[in-house]
């Protein structure tokens, strides 16, 4: 290793190793479960209801003993089929849907909970420094029912950073939050997360959260790890249909290779992979991957409309019944009912194995 690439790599300081939770004897909560987490490093459990990404994040947090598998918080054991280190001693922050602030202590007091080992000047400083990192200077006198929900977010965080954890832990932090106040606590949770160089988990089931927030996501789905990777992989490159509709309107037809192109019945798409396996295949599609202009031919129509702010959604319908997707400026609109044509814009294909390719 050279001294350039040991004053660039970051430390370790979430790992989990084949982690398997069970709530019941035979069913695994979570399965085989293994991600990582550098320093400074935001990363995203996203997936629907059920899906185990709370379990995981409550496995890290000490709540929930691993059945096989391990984890380690900062080069530390602290969960195994044997180990299981008490959530106090694993200097985790968490901070929850509903802010779990304590209604009868002031924002001063609900800071400063978990400072008791500093002297009292020591917490007071600290407290001080936190509540001025959320821009709560001038609240310290005040309850929890007497601030707004993002004041009690805030303060809910500055909480979880005081004691300066190993790492902090997120469960749906915006859920009961507006649409208006969610996006500016995220901006703010980000720029707050940077600022201290923290590293994080945050369990969401909101794909634009997740991307907008984490450098890797993790998708999971009934307790299986589907995909890790950078939101733009996870995007542009799913690894499965389950991701590639969970992560953003996705469109799935069949398609034939031939001569080094993808033949659909809306278009050639690029065999830019150089896909190998059996000729019939099945395409993903993105609603920006098609332009559309009106047309006399009947080969496609437009059966619905979706006003978008900026742009319109439009499904379409083609001859085989097939329902493709399109995004189109919404200064200018087509009538359901319009017949059009379609060009492929796609700068990259995703392709998936046709069901009936599969072998036995």
């Amino acid at each position: 290793m050279t001294p350039d690439q040991q004053t660039t790599e970051r430390a370790t300081i979430l790992d989990l190793q084949n982690v398997t939770c069970h709530y019941q004897a035979n069913q695994p909560a979570v399965q085989n479960i293994s991600i990582s987490a550098q320093e400074g490093e935001i990363i995203c459990l996203l997936g629907p209801s059920g899906c185990g990404k709370t379990t995981t994040l409550r496995a890290i947090a000490g709540f929930e003993k691993v059945t096989t598998g391990e984890i380690f918080l900062n080069g530390q054991l602290v969960s195994s089929a044997n180990t299981h280190t008490p959530t106090e001693r694993r200097r985790v922050g968490m901070v929850f849907q509903d802010y779990a602030l304590f209604p009868h202590l002031r924002v001063k007091e609900n800071v400063s909970f978990g400072l008791q080992a500093l002297s009292r000047t020591s917490r007071q400083e600290r407290t001080a420094t936190m509540l001025d990192l959320v821009g709560l200077t001038g609240f310290e006198q005040r309850y929890p029912h007497e601030l707004s929900g993002g004041q009690q977010q805030r303060v809910a965080l500055a909480r979880a950073l005081a004691p300066n954890p190993v790492i902090l832990l997120m469960d749906e932090p915006f859920s009961n939050l507006d649409p208006d106040m969610t996006i500016k606590m995220r901006n703010e949770l980000y720029r707050l997360l940077r600022q201290t160089n923290t590293t994080a988990v945050l369990v969401t089931h909101d794909h634009q959260e997740a991307f907008a927030m984490a450098d890797r996501v993790a998708v999971l789905e009934d307790g299986i790890l589907v995909q890790y990777d950078t939101p733009e992989t996870i995007y542009h490159r799913p690894t499965c249909q389950f991701v590639a509709e969970f992560v953003g309107k996705a469109d799935f037809i069949p398609g034939v290779i031939q001569n080094g192109t993808i033949e659909t019945e809306i278009g050639a798409f690029p065999n830019q992979g150089g896909y190998q396996g059996n000729s019939k295949v099945i395409v993903m599609v993105r609603p920006d991957d098609i332009k559309m202009s009106q047309s006399t031919s009947k080969h496609a129509k437009i059966i619905s409309r979706q006003f978008r702010g900026s742009q319109h959604l439009y499904a379409i319908e083609l001859a085989t019944g097939h329902i493709v997707h399109s995004v189109e400026p919404s200064d200018h609109s087509y009538e359901v009912n319009t017949n059009v044509s379609l060009e492929i814009i796609a700068t990259h294909t995703v392709l998936f194995e046709h069901p009936t390719e599969s072998t036995s």
